[in-house]
C-alpha cells in the first residue's frame, strides 16, 4: 500500500496576489481556480508533480468558523505564524535568487541550520511562512 500526498491547504487573502507568487515566484502551474460568491479557491502546483497540489483557500470559508477564531486567524495571519509549508530543491541558491528577484519577502537567506538542513524562508502575499529546503 501506497500513502502520498495529493494536496494541501494555505490561506490566502488576495487571490491574484497568491497567484503571482506561486505561479511567478515560485513557478507553480495554476492548475484550477474556482469562484463561489466573493470567494476562491486556487490549485496550484510544482509542473513536474502533477499529483501534488496546495490549495489556496479564503481563511474563513468553513461554516463553523466563529468570529472570534477569525479574529484569532487575522491575527496569527498578520504575523506570519498561522500557516507554513516545506518545498524541496537541489539547488537553494539558485532557486532562492530567482524567488528574490521577483520582490518576495524574504524572512531568511540560504543558512546551514544546526539541526542539518540548508535552508531559506520567504513570505508569501498572505503571510504564510514558505520554508525552502536543499536536497541533495
Amino acid at each position: 500500500m501506497t500513502l502520498t500526498i495529493a494536496s494541501t491547504f494555505l490561506p490566502h487573502t488576495d487571490p491574484d496576489a497568491s497567484v503571482a507568487f506561486y505561479r511567478d515566484s515560485l513557478g507553480f502551474e495554476v492548475r484550477a481556480d474556482v469562484g463561489y460568491g466573493d470567494n476562491r479557491w486556487i490549485t496550484v502546483g510544482p509542473v513536474d508533480q502533477p499529483g501534488t497540489s496546495i490549495v489556496l483557500e479564503p481563511p474563513y470559508a468553513g461554516p463553523g468558523v466563529t468570529d472570534d477564531e477569525r479574529g484569532t486567524v487575522t491575527e496569527m495571519m498578520a504575523k506570519g505564524t498561522f500557516a507554513r509549508v516545506i518545498l524541496a530543491t537541489d539547488n537553494l541558491d539558485a532557486t532562492f535568487e530567482r524567488v528574490q528577484a521577483t520582490g518576495a519577502e524574504v524572512v531568511q537567506e540560504p543558512t546551514e541550520q544546526p539541526y542539518g538542513v540548508r535552508d531559506a524562508a520567504f513570505r508569501d502575499p498572505a503571510g504564510n511562512l514558505i520554508r525552502i529546503n536543499e536536497v541533495k
